[in-house]
């Protein structure tokens, strides 16, 4: 039951505010472009000025490579309490082909009840359901225990440097748990799959396309390791099975290049290596330093079979399965939310990928859980959107667990 404090928080979301900035945020164009400079520094700076003149209070704007920051920002309620953190980051991954689109990826169209553009769900969304929480409790009065501290990170589609950065600098160091309103349909996303990143180099000899015997073809020999490592991802499905929440473990070659960036390539011309891009998520089941050596000893056994095989493969990051049980303080207190919000049962499920959390929870202990508003399967495709319903609906659940969390016992 919703409790009086509970519904003066609920009353103080503003729709048309909520989906007024999830579109503002949305406009701005915070896709990583090396070619021309552009990073998140413009919706760090939008976002700042909107904590200044909404929350009344000065956020901390840290560089964490040049024209890439983090923004954090605290409510102290001057009481003793823990401090709940709203995490999100402010980057979009890009939008590829603009004419594939019917919607303009930076136009934050709104139809149907549905706001489409670039980030709309992955996650300005989300953001914009952070901020506006946080809102709620310093326009409401509603008081409470502890701090609720906003961070905002860059990089969360990269190498994830901005919340290294973060923690780095300690300002989890205090934070008890964290809500992280990525788009999980409003779920409880109890784990988070982890995930290994590596780079596959193999090497051969340049030769004329006519006279191929007369180099060694680097291409075919990567075509070999491509099926070698799905031949493991199969045997470990079979091995580990599907969990009931993060799926099935995968191991993806992503890119391929020959030759390798920053090299000419020309039709006929064998080049001397070839590259490739490894993506493996790996869910509770599995070991990655077991995982490593099974992928090291494919590139031994395919050098035995073949005299001219010159692989070898750099693991460049590592991110750890993470998970929290269902009785963790922040998932109950979310799960009453959700059900006293919506009259609905809440859906428990897992995060298929890696999160900011993940290291939240890896490097400081930290329960993370993962319940913000967006459709799974949007994410980095074309046409990506969020619906206006289940945007409002995580911030009502938002300033309910929030205060839950923060006010335990109290009416």
């Amino acid at each position: 039951m919703l409790s009086k404090q509970e519904q003066i928080l609920l009353g103080s979301i503003d729709q048309d505010e909520l989906v007024e900035l999830t579109r503002s945020l949305v406009k701005i164009d915070s896709v990583i472009r090396p070619e021309t400079g552009n990073t998140e520094s413009k919706a760090v700076q939008f976002i700042a000025g909107w904590i200044r003149r909404e929350l009344g209070i000065e956020p901390l704007v840290e560089e964490v490579q040049p024209g890439r920051e983090n923004i954090i920002a605290t409510l102290d309620s001057g009481r003793p309490g823990p401090v709940l953190m709203l995490e999100g980051h402010t980057d979009v991954v890009s939008e590829g082909e603009r004419s594939s689109w019917i919607h303009d990826p930076f136009g934050a169209e709104t139809t149907d009840r549905r706001i489409y553009g670039r980030g709309a769900c992955d996650m300005k969304g989300g953001v914009a359901v952070a901020l506006l929480t946080a809102k709620a409790f310093h326009v409401s009065g509603v008081p409470f225990a502890g701090k609720i501290r906003l961070g905002l990170v860059c990089d969360e589609e990269g190498m994830m440097i901005g919340i290294k950065d973060f923690i780095r600098k300690g300002h989890a160091d205090e934070v008890s748990a964290a809500l992280v309103p990525e788009p999980e349909e409003n779920q409880l996303c109890i784990s988070m799959k982890g995930a290994m990143r590596a780079i596959l180099r193999v090497r051969g000899k340049m030769a004329h396309g006519c006279m191929p015997l007369t180099g060694i073809n680097p291409n075919t020999r990567l075509a070999k390791t491509i099926l070698a490592f799905e031949e493991l991802e199969t045997a470990e499905k079979k091995r580990c099975g599907e969990d009931p929440y993060l799926g099935w473990p995968s191991i993806t070659f992503t890119v391929i290049q020959a030759p390798p960036p920053g090299e000419p390539a020309q039709a006929n011309v064998m080049p001397a290596e070839a590259v490739g891009y490894v993506d493996i998520r790996t869910t509770p089941a599995q070991d990655h330093e077991k995982l490593r050596k099974q992928l090291r000893e494919i590139l031994g056994k395919l050098a035995q079979q073949d005299a001219d095989y010159r692989a070898d493969i750099e693991f460049i990051e590592d991110r750890p399965v993470v998970a929290i049980e269902k009785d963790e303080p922040i998932v109950a207190v979310a799960a009453s939310a959700y059900l006293d919000v919506t009259g609905k049962e809440p859906v428990y499920n897992g995060v298929p990928g890696a999160t900011d959390g993940t290291f939240l929870h890896a490097w400081k202990g930290i329960p993370c859980l993962v319940n913000g508003p967006g459709p799974r399967h949007i994410p980095h495709q074309k046409d990506e959107y969020i619906e206006i319903d289940e945007l409002v609906e995580a911030a009502r659940v938002y300033v309910v667990a929030a205060h839950r969390y923060l006010s335990p016992g109290e009416d």
